[in-house]
């Protein structure tokens, strides 16, 4: 049996939801047997999952008192941060792999696995969010410091978003504020992509949100995570603080 393809978190704040859509490099069972034709060392790797983002979440979660909702399957197996009809759903080819179990997976296989893990995902963080009307959401992830072929990647973190920067404004400037920080505005990548998790559940319905990227090599290790944790965890607080003080004074 494939198991459930999400992990909630419960938490008793209203302020913040959390969501990691890369938590797990699993590959459940009905996946071509729980492999996709892939060595474990590149299994291990950023394709398959956000390195170290699912402990930065379980860290977040327990600091500020929040509820969070983790996926429990491979971003390789099909990507929860994607909409249904993004060319990305079902990756092919990633970072000059090809995915062995993916090459051949016909339309029929892609709607099966949307129906088994990236919709069962999508309708859990909706419920979170539906139970706390006013909370924030925030979306962790993390990054290679290098794509095969490319220049190092210079920041430890990056902020991304795309028309509402509400909150994400808020958190950069927070950021800023720590002195041994490169911050990243919408790198390594634009947080404008349509269908994603944030523009789903967040952008589209006017719900203040922000998305946070950590150079996966600073959170490879329980240690680290915990100490992004308790880095992140304070700046987000004064982060929606600022805003909500900013639209207080607007009214």
């Amino acid at each position: 049996m494939d198991g459930p393809s999400f992990h909630v978190t419960p938490g008793a704040s209203p302020r913040w939801v959390l969501t990691c859509d890369h938590a797990s490099n699993r590959v459940p069972p009905s996946v071509n047997g729980g492999d996709l034709g892939l060595p474990p060392e590149d299994m291990a790797r950023h394709i398959a999952w956000d390195v170290g983002a699912a402990g930065v979440t379980r860290g977040l979660a327990a600091r500020l008192g929040a509820a969070a909702v983790e996926s429990d399957f491979s971003r390789l197996v099909i990507d929860p941060n994607r909409g249904e009809d993004d060319p990305t759903l079902l990756m092919r080819l990633y970072d000059g792999t090809v995915i062995p179990a993916n090459r051949h997976a016909d339309a029929g296989e892609k709607a099966r696995r949307l129906d088994a893990f990236h919709r069962p995902y999508h309708a859990a963080l909706a419920g979170l969010l539906a139970d706390r009307p006013g909370a924030a959401l925030c979306g962790i992830h993390s990054f290679t410091p290098q794509l095969r072929g490319r220049p190092p990647r210079p920041w430890q973190v990056g902020v991304l978003f795309a028309s509402d920067t509400r909150l994400s404004d808020r958190l950069i400037a927070r950021l800023r504020g720590e002195p041994d920080l490169c911050v990243g505005v919408n790198e390594p990548y634009s947080g404008a992509l349509p269908g994603d998790a944030m523009d789903r559940h967040a952008l589209s319905v006017g719900r203040p949100h922000v998305l946070i990227e950590v150079r996966n090599d600073l959170i490879s290790t329980p240690g680290g995570q915990a100490e992004w944790a308790d880095r992140l965890a304070p700046l987000l607080e004064a982060a929606l603080d600022d805003m909500l003080a900013m639209e207080e004074a607007a009214q």
